[in-house]
């Protein structure tokens, strides 16, 4: 499947300052960017490996109070959609040190408190049979209520709330997931059916070796997601840091597939 990106922003700055961008498309497993250009205009561009080696932060220094993107792609994917069911958790021992980092609790995703309840509720259930009974819990017990969070809204915050955005389903199912002794880490990504169109979280958890998506939203398919950045959670992967206030006056994705 062939996947078309465009992203207009515009934002308005408090000054010269140091943005740190990760919206590109990553070269990585399931995935080839066939072309890309980021568009940035006369500004300094460092590029910085991203984390868990997926991806690539671009690093802009802004002189003024404006700064204007415009980035666009096109993704060959090839990834498949796997039936999660089948698959094996994979022992402690067999774990390399970049999996097992996906274990440990993090800032938004205390998976560490959740092992109480994972186990009453998920407990009877193995491997990759365990991960679906997840998502199917996160996607009928959360509420899709736009606004409902805010950027320091936590896995627990939401478990007690009981309705998010895309970014708390996610850091509810990674939780979850860590708290059964699976890794799993947030994936930023492109979707073409994500409503309203924007930046998009997903998880992915390690089951028979390999990385799978799981979206507990419903809005996106493994074989149908442009994956761009992969972190412990949000913190990790935020499209835009800026050192200073930054204020939205235009921020539009389109993603359309072929």
């Amino acid at each position: 499947m062939r996947i078309t990106i465009d992203v207009t922003l515009d934002y308005r700055l408090s000054g010269e300052d140091t943005v740190l961008l990760t919206l590109e498309a990553a070269q990585t497993d399931g995935q080839t960017v066939l072309d890309s250009a980021l568009d940035i205009g006369p500004v300094p561009l460092h590029r910085l490996p991203g984390e868990g080696g997926v991806g690539e932060r671009v690093c802009a220094v802004v002189d003024g109070d404006n700064l204007k993107l415009r980035y666009h792609a096109s993704v060959q994917v090839s990834r498949r959609d796997v039936a999660l069911e089948p698959l094996a958790q994979m022992p402690l021992e067999s774990l390399s040190p970049e999996v097992l980092t996906y274990l440990r609790p993090s800032r938004f995703c205390q998976s560490d408190l959740f092992t109480p309840f994972v186990q009453r509720q998920f407990g009877h259930l193995e491997g990759g049979a365990k991960i679906a009974a997840m998502r199917d819990w996160v996607a009928s017990g959360l509420a899709y209520v736009i606004g409902s969070s805010n950027p320091a809204t936590t896995a627990i915050d939401t478990f007690v709330a009981r309705e998010g955005v895309c970014r708390d389903f996610t850091h509810l199912m990674c939780s979850f997931a860590r708290a059964a002794g699976i890794p799993a880490r947030y994936i930023s990504v492109y979707g073409a059916d994500v409503q309203p169109p924007d930046f998009h979280a997903v998880a992915q958890v390690w089951l028979d070796g390999d990385w799978h998506i799981v979206d507990a939203t419903g809005m996106g398919r493994a074989g149908a997601l442009v994956v761009i950045a992969c972190g412990r959670d949000a913190a990790d992967v935020a499209f835009m840091e800026t050192t200073k206030n930054a204020m939205p006056v235009v921020q539009n994705i389109r993603v359309t597939q072929a």
